[in-house]
C-alpha cells in the first residue's frame, strides 16, 4: 500500500478546490470609488470672531439698503382713499343705519369730491375696501361648489353650500355665501365736474379664473331669488366667465380688512385736480359694523402702495446690525480664544 501523505494539500489541488470561490470573490467585490467609499475631499472653514462679525454686519447692511429701496419705491405710489359708509348716510339715518340700506325706496346715491395731491400716471386703479369683514372665516369660505362653478352638469352640486343652497327648491348658481355675499357698491367718476372718466373692468380678474375656474358655459341661474338678499346680482345672460366683479369677490382675503380691484381708469391725473366720485350705497355693512372706502392708486415696482416690505427688511436689518456691534463689544471686552489646532475626531463605523 502506497503511503499516505498527512501534510497539507499540494499546490495543483489548492487551485482546484479554492479557485472558482477566489474568482466569484473577486467578482463580487465593488469598484473602488472616493464617493461610495465617502473618502471625498473636504474643506470645513473655521469662521472666527472677526469673520461672523463681518458677516453679520454685511447682511445688516444688505438688509437696511434693501428695506430703504423699498420705502422709496412705496413712497413713490400716489394714493387717494375716501370712507364714505358715515358720509353717505342721511341725517336723518344715522342712528338707524340698517334700515336705510335694507329701504329699497331709499335713495342711494351720494357724490364727493377728491383732490389729486400729485401727478398719477396711468393706469389708475379702483379699489373698494372693506374692513372687518371676516372672509377668511372657516364656514363662509367653504360655502361654495367649485364643480359647479366649472361644469354646468354639476348644478346640483350644492352639498356645502348650505344655507344658500337652494331657493324655492330649485338649485342656486352659483351657491353659497361668498357667492351670495358679492359686493354691490358701484363708483362712476367725473373730472372738472363734467368729463367722464370711463372705468375699465375687463381684465381685473385672476386669467386662472377665466380660463379654468370659472366655466364659460355656466350661468347664474336662481341667484338672489330667496327671501334674504345678501349682495349684488348677475347678469344671467353672461356665462360666469365673464362675470369679472365676482371672480375678483371669491377671491377671499386672508384678513378683515382688505381690498379688491373694481376697475382701472385708463387716463392720467395731474396735481390738484378734482375727482368727482358717485358712490351708490348699497352694501350693507352697517349690519357688522364694517367700514367702507374707495380708493384711488397708481402701481409701483412692488405694487401698490405698502410700506410693511420695507419695514421688515429695516427690522432684520437693525437686529444683524445690532448683533454685530454686540458681538464686536464682547470681543473687545474679553477676547475670545481660538483653538488653532483644532483635534481631528475619529470617523465612527
Amino acid at each position: 500500500m502506497p503511503p499516505v501523505n498527512s501534510g497539507a494539500a499540494g499546490p495543483s489541488s489548492t487551485s482546484t478546490q479554492e479557485g472558482p470561490e477566489a474568482t466569484t470573490k473577486k467578482c463580487n467585490k465593488p469598484q473602488y470609488r472616493r464617493l461610495t467609499q465617502q473618502q471625498l475631499r473636504a474643506c470645513k472653514p473655521i469662521i472666527t470672531f472677526p469673520i461672523a462679525i463681518a458677516v453679520i454686519a454685511s447682511v445688516g447692511i444688505i438688509f437696511t439698503l434693501i428695506g430703504l429701496g423699498c420705502i422709496a419705491i412705496s413712497n413713490k405710489v400716489v394714493e387717494v382713499a375716501y370712507r364714505y359708509e358715515t358720509a353717505c348716510l342721511p341725517e336723518n339715518m344715522h342712528n338707524n343705519p340698517v334700515a336705510y340700506i335694507q329701504n329699497p325706496s331709499q335713495d342711494k346715491s351720494c357724490t364727493r369730491a377728491l383732490k389729486v395731491p400729485k401727478d398719477m400716471k396711468k393706469p389708475i386703479y379702483v379699489y373698494y375696501q372693506l374692513d372687518r369683514f371676516y372672509q377668511n372665516h372657516r364656514w363662509y369660505a367653504r360655502s361654495r361648489s367649485v364643480r359647479q362653478l366649472r361644469d354646468p352638469r354639476s348644478a346640483k352640486d350644492t352639498g356645502r353650500c348650505e344655507p344658500e343652497a337652494t331657493a324655492n327648491g330649485i338649485p342656486i348658481v352659483p351657491c353659497g355665501l361668498v357667492a351670495w355675499s358679492l359686493f354691490n357698491d358701484t363708483y362712476s367718476f367725473a373730472r372738472g365736474g363734467n368729463e367722464t372718466l370711463a372705468v375699465n373692468k375687463r381684465g381685473i380678474s385672476w386669467r386662472s379664473d377665466r380660463d379654468h375656474l370659472f366655466g364659460k358655459h355656466v350661468y347664474p341661474r336662481n341667484f338672489q331669488s330667496g327671501g334674504l338678499i345678501g349682495g349684488g346680482t348677475l347678469d344671467p345672460s353672461k356665462p360666469l366667465s365673464e362675470q369679472e366683479d365676482l371672480m375678483v369677490w371669491m377671491r377671499t382675503a386672508a384678513l378683515p380688512k382688505f381690498r379688491k380691484l373694481y376697475g382701472r381708469i385708463e387716463e392720467d391725473l395731474r396735481a390738484g385736480e378734482v375727482v368727482t366720485v358717485a358712490v351708490q350705497n348699497r352694501y350693507n355693512s352697517y349690519s357688522f359694523g364694517g367700514r367702507k372706502a374707495v380708493v384711488l392708486s397708481t402701481a409701483g415696482a412692488l405694487g401698490g402702495k405698502s410700506s410693511f416690505l420695507g419695514r421688515a427688511y429695516l427690522a432684520g436689518g437693525a437686529a444683524c446690525l445690532g448683533l454685530a456691534l454686540l458681538l464686536t463689544l464682547l470681543g473687545l471686552l474679553g477676547p475670545v480664544p481660538v483653538d488653532e489646532e483644532p483635534r481631528l475626531r475619529p470617523a465612527r463605523r
